[in-house]
């Protein structure tokens, strides 16, 4: 049992949890986070609590900012801005077909080389940069990366607004991107519209796997155009819905729909309920 805050480094951006040690910071304070090129400014945006899980393998926040460290991120913000138009100028003046999704600027640190610029961009293939690079140093000033993002990263690093009206998992909690195929929106009976399954990233949506297991695991259901009998009579499954343990039928008689639990329609539970009873008058344990 220990405490932990989190924080973040740009607003509805991707929540980092750490141990606060001796610190108790509040909401909207900024804080030094421990990063491979040193303390970061960031918000936090949890206040330090007690949690029942074991903190010793989250990070230690390095105390609160101080006006010298905000000065620094104003200045490393101001730093990305410039890297960011300034490659989307020379960018279209090489005609390159890339796209500017993120940067990320590190300040000297004495003997490590100096300042670096890490351009992180999409493309629709591989492209040769080599002669923007030269031209990107020239202007920044500085030692210059560029790195090709996948769709799913460049989403992760963008951030965004789903289907479902919440932040993308990908730029908020998801820290691996699992495998994700169509069978899974077949399983779920999902309408196979790209238009309707895909992200924000215009692959398959993430989401279509945290219920997939209930899916692939219910083969006590009937299938979807399967004939059932109801209390209401005779219908016809239209959808499962395993997380509810339901299936929507629609009558035959009528043409009604409407939804039924699994042991309404599941023929195995109806034979149980139906059979004769030990217990009723005039039948002994071995049915004589």
């Amino acid at each position: 049992m220990g405490m932990l805050c989190a924080v973040s480094f740009q607003r509805y951006g991707r929540l980092y949890y750490l141990d606060p040690g001796d610190l108790r910071p509040q909401v909207g304070d900024k804080v030094l986070v421990p990063t491979d090129d040193g303390p970061e400014v960031a918000e936090c945006v949890w206040a330090a609590q007690w949690v029942t899980e074991d903190t010793d393998g989250f990070p230690k926040l390095a105390g609160l900012a101080q006006e010298e460290d905000l000065r620094r991120d104003e200045d490393l913000r101001r730093r990305k801005a410039e890297a960011k138009v300034a490659a989307k100028r020379l960018i279209r003046a090489h005609g390159l077909p890339m796209k500017v999704v993120a940067i990320d600027h590190v300040f000297s640190k004495g003997d490590d080389g100096g300042e670096r610029s890490t351009i992180y961009f999409t493309a629709p293939h591989r492209v040769d940069f080599r002669s923007l690079v030269r031209d990107l140093g020239a202007t920044l000033h500085c030692r210059v990366e560029l790195r090709q993002l996948s769709a799913r990263d460049s989403a992760r690093v963008q951030g965004g607004i789903g289907s479902c009206g919440r932040d993308l998992c990908c730029a908020t909690f998801l820290n691996d991107f699992e495998p994700v195929t169509i069978r899974m929106a077949k399983d779920q009976d999902l309408p196979l519209n790209p238009l309707r399954i895909s992200g924000a990233c215009g692959r398959l949506m993430c989401c279509l796997k945290y219920e997939h297991p209930l899916y692939a695991t219910s083969g006590t259901y009937p299938a979807s155009g399967q004939r059932v009998e109801t209390p209401s009579g005779l219908g016809k499954v239209v959808s499962r819905h395993p997380p509810s343990e339901t299936v929507t039928v629609r009558q035959l008689s009528d043409g009604a729909v409407k939804r039924c639990s699994l042991a309404e329609v599941c023929r195995p539970r109806i034979a149980y309920d139906e059979r004769p009873s030990a217990a009723e008058p005039g039948l002994s344990p071995q049915g004589e």
